[in-house]
């Protein structure tokens, strides 16, 4: 009841200074967590927390779940693992679904899945700032809505940063691309190549994403080229009849990382051939260990390959510069293009809006300690979805969330109850 007082006593002084600005946030008390994002993480979190009897508020900048998925993917994308590997907790895919879902049966599957948990995330809230007040022993977590003076603050025991690795769409700086003249646009904004048809078009980027939007540009009689700047792994999506992560997944119970590396690249070399005469190097480190290492992810060929060694995609180095109509390579080569789209990925956006330096890099907006041990910070603050391994990873992190909230959730329950006086049930003998 103190902390109650208090918080009241500041939502009043605070309504009284923001009256003055017209600002005037409303402050509402949030029993459970507070979730920031209604990605797969977020959903995740929540639905773990709520089997495990603990209430959540899920906090989202968009209009649905899943705006990653929903608004910002390309009509063509895939799960590029096997579904059985990108189940959230608790609930599995239908046996009706390929075993690769299509974005839309992902999207379904999300659907049903806040469905099934009773989950419903406040939408249009995008969170401007969050922090820890020392003085309450309480999370304040700052939303502006759609319009600037649609201010809430949500006051909460625990805070769950759930908006994950790809937060912010990447966009590099070159030379002169102030001066090129043609379209520029992100993959974030790409749907399909019917647009495109016809037109020769740059693709920067050669993860999967860069090799995918290769292929659907052929798919659609586009022309297109593709910047390769470093080295990748390029491992056919199966092998020997199984699913290459499935494989390597169940490798790595019985053998080193090292040995599984130089088995996948062996298997590969006699599938794919060597992919360094098509301009695509390997890095020294195995596919897995880079993954491992570093969180690079490796391409997993769904046809984008032979297409290049056809000829219908061009591989390029890195871009020097662009002009009005054209794109110079560093190798001096120079061509002209009808369109540009960037593969650049995405970036993590937490340090713009979380008032906190211990869990989260400054640098990068990732966890600072490596996975598996980045998932909780101090005073309440937990993060779910930052573990660079998918979905698997996401759904580890909630697990251990909803785990570990639950028992302060109860051991807080258990003290309430004893501090007016009524004891704690006690088992019967």
């Amino acid at each position: 009841m103190d902390f109650l007082r208090e918080v009241e006593g500041k939502r009043v002084h605070d309504r009284f200074l923001d009256e003055k600005m017209n600002k005037a946030p409303r402050c509402l008390w949030v029993p459970g967590p507070v979730i920031v994002g209604a990605g797969p993480s977020g959903l995740a979190a929540a639905a773990c927390l709520k089997e495990r009897g603990v209430p959540s508020l899920i906090l989202e900048r968009a209009n649905c779940i899943a705006s990653l998925w929903q608004l910002k993917t390309y009509d063509r994308l895939r799960l590029h693992l096997p579904k059985h590997f990108c189940e959230l907790p608790l609930m599995p895919f239908r046996a009706s679904f390929p075993t690769y879902p299509s974005k839309q049966q992902f999207v379904d599957y999300l659907q049903s899945y806040a469905n099934r948990f009773d989950l419903h995330p406040v939408f249009n809230e995008t969170v401007d700032c969050a922090e820890y007040d020392h003085n309450l022993g309480f999370w304040r977590v700052r939303t502006v809505g759609l319009k600037k003076d649609d201010r809430t603050e949500y006051v909460s025991r625990w805070l769950v940063v759930a908006t994950g690795e790809n937060a912010e769409a990447i966009i590099p700086e070159f030379e002169g691309m102030s001066e090129f003249s043609r379209p520029v646009v992100h993959t974030s904004s790409y749907k399909s190549g019917n647009v495109f048809h016809g037109k020769r078009v740059l693709v920067v980027g050669c993860g999967n994403s860069g090799m995918e939007v290769c292929l659907d540009l052929c798919n659609h009689d586009a022309s297109p080229s593709l910047v390769v700047r470093d080295s990748v792994h390029i491992l056919p999506r199966e092998m020997l009849g199984r699913s290459t992560f499935g494989l390597s997944m169940w490798l790595l119970k019985w053998l080193p990382i090292r040995l599984v590396d130089r088995f996948l690249l062996l298997v590969t070399r006699l599938m794919l051939g060597d992919t360094s005469r098509l301009g695509l190097d390997r890095p020294d480190l195995g596919p897995l260990e880079l993954k491992n290492i570093t969180g690079k992810t490796p391409v997993l060929d769904v046809g984008t390959l032979a297409k290049i060694k056809s000829g219908d995609i061009k591989v390029r180095r890195g871009i020097k510069r662009l002009t009005q109509h054209s794109v110079e390579f560093v190798d001096g080569c120079v061509e002209e293009f009808d369109a540009i789209v960037l593969a650049t990925g995405y970036k993590s956006n937490v340090p713009s809006w979380l008032k906190e330096r211990d869990l989260f890099s400054e640098q990068d907006g990732f966890p600072r300690r490596p996975f598996p041990n980045g998932w909780k910070g101090e005073c309440g603050l937990y993060a779910v979805g930052f573990t660079k391994r998918g979905l698997l990873g996401a759904s580890m992190d909630a697990r251990r969330i909803a785990q570990d909230i639950e028992h302060c959730w109860k051991a807080e329950a258990k003290h309430h109850l004893t501090a007016f006086g009524r004891p704690p049930p006690q088992s019967l003998p």
